[in-house]
């Protein structure tokens, strides 16, 4: 199936292999990689960045397979989690920044359209997050208020 906003097909990259259990060679225990998810994001990292923290210093190549939680659990457990997903996040500050260059560059068509697309996109997943209830039933995308929304 094609994607949404360009005309390719899907993207090709390595998958992870199949394990039910974690490689034996792991020199942390799962309370111990615990630990060192909440001292990380109490550091200001976000989940994606403690996955390649543990991944490239403390040999750790899937959080959920040593622990059986997901790190955004781990996060949520010890109430250090962020309050707005991480995708959501980037996709708003993004669109910021599109605005922010738009503001000085008026005549860039191109990045016109980025904008449109990264903001159909927000929409699209704010759809998605007040389904699950992870943002207000009333919650509604606004470039005006999206900087408040982030930096909150």
């Amino acid at each position: 199936m094609a994607r949404m906003h360009i005309r390719r097909k899907g993207i090709s990259r390595s998958t992870k292999p199949l394990r039910t259990e974690p490689p034996n060679w792991i020199a942390l225990s799962s309370d111990e990689i615990e630990k060192k998810v909440v001292e990380l994001a109490g550091q200001d990292k976000s989940t994606s960045e403690i996955g390649t923290i543990m991944r490239d210093t403390f040999g750790v190549p899937d959080v959920k397979l040593s622990t059986g939680k997901k790190v955004n659990r781990i996060l949520k457990e010890n109430n250090a989690a962020q309050n707005l997903p991480e995708d959501f996040t980037n996709l708003v500050t993004k669109a910021l920044r599109l605005r922010k260059h738009l503001a000085i560059n008026h005549k860039d068509k191109h990045n016109k359209r980025a904008l449109n697309l990264t903001e159909s996109k927000v929409r699209r997943l704010g759809k998605y997050y007040r389904r699950k209830k992870i943002l207000p039933v009333d919650w509604k995308y606004d470039p005006l208020t999206a900087e408040r929304l982030i930096t909150s």
